[in-house]
């Protein structure tokens, strides 16, 4: 099994919240998340692989690097940039009712 392929079974239930959750969620918030996270990504990833902390089996790879970094090593960072919002959003009650259930009313 690829990287790609083990990716593919977590980025595809993440696909779903995210085409679910699309209307609702802030999209400049999720732009400045991912590319926080993307940057913090490349710079430990990299760090990690160099020092010989992680390896992966260079026939299960694309062959896409940045860095030393697989380009599928990315797809968890991705996974969480949209599934955790998605599901937020999803699962989150309305404010309104929120306030009333707190508040007794």
């Amino acid at each position: 099994m690829t990287y790609w392929l083990l990716n593919a079974i977590f980025l595809a239930p993440v696909l779903v919240l995210g085409i679910l959750a699309a209307r609702r969620l802030r999209w400049p918030a999720l732009g400045i998340t991912a590319a926080v996270l993307l940057v913090m990504t490349a710079v430990f990833d990299n760090i990690m692989i160099s020092v010989g902390l992680v390896d992966y089996a260079p026939d299960l790879i694309s062959g896409a690097f940045i860095g030393v970094a697989p380009l599928e090593d990315f797809a968890y960072a991705l996974a969480a940039i949209v599934g955790l919002p998605s599901l937020w959003v999803l699962l989150g009650r309305k404010a309104s009712s929120a306030s009333k259930e707190d508040h007794g009313a």
